[in-house]
């Protein structure tokens, strides 16, 4: 049942957090679970409000708050990963990841965690795999042929990588920017394709 009061409070924290006034969009958050603790918007969204102020602990707890009550919540489990991820527990976002593809295999959101926790943990060829699958459906995905290029890199497999990061390149010319701060694309700046694409 939707509560008209709750709703405009909601909204209210909604606005400040898009206009980046954080803390106090967390306020109107908590002022919703103080009535609604098992309010899933309000836990969800203080949970990603916090993980933007990097406080992946208070974050974790609001996603596990959430999940209690809705333990396949997409939108919450995603934030989840992407709070794991960022602090480095790979393993824990993994095994999210992969519990979602279970039943949603083609949920690009969860593949392109993936593929980049897969690239964390130096799966390069698995990362890959999981790039292919999403390229399937959004060939010209910019940051996924970017990262599927890093892959090919350090597999050494370095025409196909400069092929792909060209393709990147193609999409925005960030990916230019990119590939020059990129550590990994160090070794090859004597190489002449290499040089060309980021010119």
């Amino acid at each position: 049942m939707a509560d008209p009061k709750t709703d405009s409070i909601l909204d209210e924290a909604n606005r400040l957090f898009l206009k980046g006034k954080l803390q106090d969009a967390i306020s109107y958050y908590d002022k919703i679970l103080d009535e609604h603790p098992t309010h899933l918007s309000s836990l969800n969204n203080k949970g990603y409000a916090l993980s933007n102020l990097k406080d992946y602990d208070g974050a974790i707890k609001c996603y596990d708050d959430a999940l209690k009550i809705e333990p396949n919540d997409l939108s919450v489990l995603v934030n989840k990963i992407s709070s794991l991820r960022k602090q480095g527990i790979f393993d824990d976002a993994l095994s999210l990841c992969n519990k979602i593809l279970e039943n949603n295999p083609k949920y690009n959101i969860a593949l392109y965690h993936k593929e980049r926790i897969l690239f964390s943990l130096k799966k390069f060829e698995e990362s890959i795999v999981c790039c292919d699958k999403i390229l399937l459906d959004y060939p010209n995905n910019g940051d996924v042929l970017f990262d599927k290029s890093c892959s090919l890199v350090m597999l050494s497999m370095i025409d196909e990588g400069l092929k792909t990061l060209q393709k990147a390149i193609y999409q925005g010319n960030q990916f230019k920017i990119k590939a020059k701060k990129t550590k990994l694309f160090e070794k090859l700046h004597h190489n002449p394709t290499f040089q060309k694409l980021i010119l």
